[in-house]
């Protein structure tokens, strides 16, 4: 089966085109853009490019995998109303995955593992997964230091992601080198069962950790002097 995955959840601007097969998920195109500020310009062009890459259209996907977040509002916005339009116009199933997840999983080898995004305000999005890449304990938002103390506290090892490597010096913690953001194969992967399955899609849910910083007034203002 053919499958859209997209993600943007952090910097990185992420579409791709796998096959989930009864034996495994193999990527067939990809690409990844890393621009805080251009979600909404590079999502839909990367869609179209990764379908061309293959000689596929819309018409031809099964499914459609997303991920969830943590991240910030404007930018998770974009890859899940993407989603949740294709899947609704092209009356296919989207599955969502917490985001840090693609980066936990895949960076798991046999021991505990910290994975961190930049969450901006000097936070992290963070999660912690045992050594066969299942999340312990997340996704939370917070100052890397209160995640380092958590992860001293499980025993974790390593840490992963953008956001370790911009607080490498407060986590203390060895950083593996990649996957750096949301891993599309990785994304793919931990939907592939229910993908498999032909389970009902979910609602996309996105995983916003914070509240927004633009709230409606509560009181009406004066326009007279």
């Amino acid at each position: 089966m053919l499958v859209l995955v997209v993600d943007s959840s952090t910097p990185a601007v992420t579409a791709a085109l796998v096959e989930v097969t009864a034996s495994g998920v193999v990527t067939r195109a990809h690409r990844c853009t890393v621009d805080a500020r251009a979600h909404g310009e590079l999502l839909a062009p990367q869609v179209d490019a990764v379908l061309a890459d293959v000689g596929a259209r819309p018409t031809d996907l099964g499914a459609i995998v997303a991920g969830l977040g943590p991240g910030p509002f404007t930018g998770l916005r974009v890859g899940l109303v993407t989603a949740a339009t294709m899947g609704q116009v092209l009356d296919i199933p989207a599955y969502g995955v917490c985001s840090l997840d693609a980066i936990g999983y895949p960076a798991a080898a046999g021991e505990p593992v910290l994975a961190a995004s930049d969450a901006r305000r000097r936070e992290v999005y963070w999660a912690i997964y045992d050594g066969a890449g299942q999340r312990l304990v997340g996704p939370e938002v917070g100052t890397p230091l209160v995640a380092a103390e958590r992860a001293r506290a499980l025993s974790v090892t390593v840490a992963v992601g953008d956001g370790a490597h911009r607080y490498a010096d407060t986590l203390g913690l060895p950083l593996r080198p990649e996957p750096r953001y949301p891993d599309a194969n990785a994304l793919a992967t931990l939907a592939a069962e229910r993908i498999r399955a032909g389970a009902p899609g979910d609602p996309l849910t996105p995983l916003y950790l914070r509240r927004p910083d633009a709230v409606a007034a509560t009181a009406r203002k004066p326009v007279l002097p």
